[in-house]
């Protein structure tokens, strides 16, 4: 199935510094609001706090359950439903922790208690995480996001070319960055589910670049005589039509999966609809024109190199040139001159026997003479 046509021709290579105007836009935007709110908006997983897992078996909302905590002093308290609506699930987030978990979930309960009735609450789950776990599980989940990049970076080296490495890791900082952005703009936390996302955006807009840049390497070998910038733009146009399906099948499903999916997996689903939207993007508008940048440092000196070979393999198959006959030091040189005079002479040589045989005649004719007036 194709969604344009073949042979179709759009200038996205035209458009490249556009393109790059509004990634700084947005980039800048996201950089300026981590700076106004001191940093992303780190979840309970990062930052440390309390999990409570309760189910209420009176008919209740998120609003309810909230008001119902007000005025315990446990910091920020963020509550999910889970499990859908007829499950009466739902997941308290607490800032504040606390060595003994009993007093924090006897404390939670019995509030409830207080506005459901004490029959009506079951504490299911209770998880603390420490400050202490909450930095270290931060800083594995960074590092995680930093070696994946240098995996990355050493593949596309090994299959493509170092350039072709750059761009890649141009578009995915480019991706991860917008995304963390929009975090802040939102103000949504970015909890463990988070990284995972994001390493997920890392792997789908890897995917897309990576076609795009095996077709480049295809029509570097067909296509000789174009620019290098014809080239990058004709190698999108081919594979636009499957970037556009494979991103508009999968941006359907998180789509969905962000609206009914329900609360815990809200902020994983927008994360991944971003990630979409921005690694199709990017492999389109970054990771293309970031190796046209770095084609003069990169395929013109392999081209020189693969030129300067070909050319000494031809020169090496063709046929060795023989010796000229006129030379200095060749002592061939002089018979070859004296010939020519030899070879000129040549039709004047018969003249002398045809006048020995016009002598002879005139000797015989005279002596015919004499004996006939002897006679």
């Amino acid at each position: 199935m194709r969604i344009f046509k073949p042979g179709m021709n759009i200038q996205f290579v035209r458009v490249r510094y556009i393109a790059i105007t509004i990634s700084l836009i947005l980039i800048l935007s996201g950089v300026i609001s981590l700076i106004v709110h001191h940093g992303p908006n780190y979840g309970i997983d990062f930052r440390g706090g309390t999990m409570i897992q309760v189910r209420i078996l009176k008919p209740t909302n998120i609003a309810e359950i909230r008001k119902s905590l007000q005025g315990l002093k446990l910091g920020e308290i963020v509550i999910q439903s889970i499990g859908g609506k007829s499950s009466n699930e739902y997941l308290i987030r607490l800032e504040k922790s606390s060595t003994s978990l009993k007093g924090i979930s006897e404390i939670v309960k019995e509030r409830l208690a207080q506005k459901f009735g004490l029959k009506n609450v079951v504490i299911r789950r209770v998880e603390m995480v420490g400050p202490k776990v909450g930095k270290d599980l931060r800083r594995k989940g960074l590092w995680a996001i930093v070696f994946s990049m240098i995996a990355i970076l050493i593949y596309i080296t090994w299959r493509f070319e170092f350039w072709f490495a750059i761009g890649a890791i141009v578009a995915l900082a480019h991706d991860v960055t917008i995304t963390v952005g929009v975090f802040s703009l939102t103000n949504k936390q970015i909890n463990l589910a988070i990284v995972a996302a994001i390493l997920t955006i890392i792997g789908y807009s890897l995917n897309d670049t990576i076609v795009v840049y095996d077709r480049i390497r295809e029509n570097m070998k067909k296509l000789q005589k174009i620019s290098f910038a014809d080239l990058v733009n004709q190698s999108i146009n081919e594979t636009l039509s499957r970037t556009i399906l494979t991103s508009l099948t999968t941006l359907i499903t998180v789509v969905i999966l962000f609206l009914v999916g329900g609360g815990v997996i809200h902020n994983f689903a927008f994360a991944l609809i971003i990630g979409i939207v921005v690694g199709t993007y990017s492999s389109i508008y970054i990771a293309s024109p970031v190796v046209l940048f770095f084609e003069p440092y990169g395929r013109n000196k392999k081209g020189a190199r693969a030129k300067a070979s070909a050319g000494r393999r031809v020169a090496a198959s063709r046929p060795k040139p023989s010796k000229p006959l006129v030379s200095s030091s060749t002592p061939a040189a002089e018979p070859a001159i004296e010939v020519s005079p030899a070879s000129q002479e040549a039709p004047a040589a018969p003249s002398k026997p045809a006048t020995k045989s016009s002598s002879k005649k005139k000797k015989r004719s005279s002596n015919n003479k004499k004996k006939r007036r002897k006679k």
